[in-house]
């Protein structure tokens, strides 16, 4: 593994566990760490990408020099570029100038907790290619993990993006007390949302039915361990966007990447309003009220 942070990667090497994230838990014995990228990449014949969106293409920079030739390169991140509205897919073809079949996206209702401790998950591999989908599947199976294969490259990483701005919006609802009804319809205009911007975008309608859709919508938003969904109950509570942001460790990226998608929708001519409501929060300073207003006048006012 490379890491950013020096003292995490002396953790890992020393005590097995990242005790800045997940200190209760051991990760595994043959697991190394280094803060050299070359190091890092030495001989690998799959490489995953796993850093926050909005840095993706400045780590790609630093690393492209670096990759052995034929790399299949995995893509864990679910968020969308600002100012280009790309999906990390296209980002790492567009720097490292890769074929479609060594880029890979994994997207599923997976919490990193719950992966570290072997609970048991499923998740989707999608790859222009089912052969290096398939490669990859077989590279991360494991009794408490099961991967299933995907085409949908569009859907699947559409869905993992939408799903952590609903998320937000989930989290609000319940930070505000609006009750669990209200919280089941934005999830499930969330879903909607989340189809209707991929119909748009040559996704299949089926992978919004799958779990690179309702099934990681639905876990983002209702589990307890979801940054995004967390991010939101904090705004809902009265918090501001900067004081939330001051006291969570990780990124939210429904946060991050609200206003790409909300331009790409825009650009695609698709009325995404839960996405416009968190976006105007994030960007605008629309308060907690004003939010709930936006979102009963949209889910409740006769639209």
């Amino acid at each position: 593994m490379w890491g950013k942070f020096e003292d995490e990667v002396a953790d890992i090497q020393r005590h097995h566990a990242s005790v800045r994230y997940l200190p209760d838990l051991r990760l595994p014995d043959s697991l190394t760490a280094t803060t050299d990228p070359a190091e890092a990449l030495a001989g690998a014949g799959i490489g995953v990408l796993a850093v926050p969106a909005q840095t993706l293409r400045a780590n790609l920079a630093e690393w492209g020099p670096l990759l052995p030739p034929g790399i299949v390169l995995v893509s864990l991140m679910k968020g969308l570029e600002k100012g280009t509205s790309k999906r990390m897919t296209e980002v790492v073809g567009e720097c490292l100038d890769l074929a479609p079949e060594q880029i890979v996206a994994v997207s599923g209702p997976n919490i990193a907790r719950e992966i570290a401790a072997r609970e048991p998950a499923a998740t989707t591999v999608a790859s222009a290619s089912l052969a290096t989908a398939h490669r990859v599947a077989d590279a991360c199976a494991t009794p408490a993990f099961r991967p299933y294969v995907h085409d949908d490259v569009v859907g699947a990483e559409l869905g993992g993006s939408v799903k952590n701005v609903i998320a937000v919006a989930s989290g609000m609802t319940e930070g505000l007390g609006l009750g669990h009804s209200v919280t089941a319809a934005v999830i499930t205009r969330g879903l909607t949302e989340m189809r209707l911007l991929g119909e748009a975008m040559g996704a299949h309608p089926a992978t919004f039915a799958g779990l690179a859709g309702v099934g990681d919508l639905v876990v983002t938003c209702l589990s307890p361990h979801s940054r995004n969904s967390t991010f939101g109950r904090n705004l809902g509570t009265g918090m501001t966007v900067a004081e939330v942001v001051a006291v969570t460790k990780q990124t939210a990226e429904g946060v991050s990447s609200c206003g790409a998608i909300l331009a790409l929708a825009r650009s695609h001519g698709v009325d995404m309003p839960i996405v416009a409501n968190v976006t105007a929060v994030v960007q605008e300073g629309r308060t907690g009220p004003e939010f709930a207003q936006v979102l009963m006048d949209d889910m409740f006012g006769g639209r």
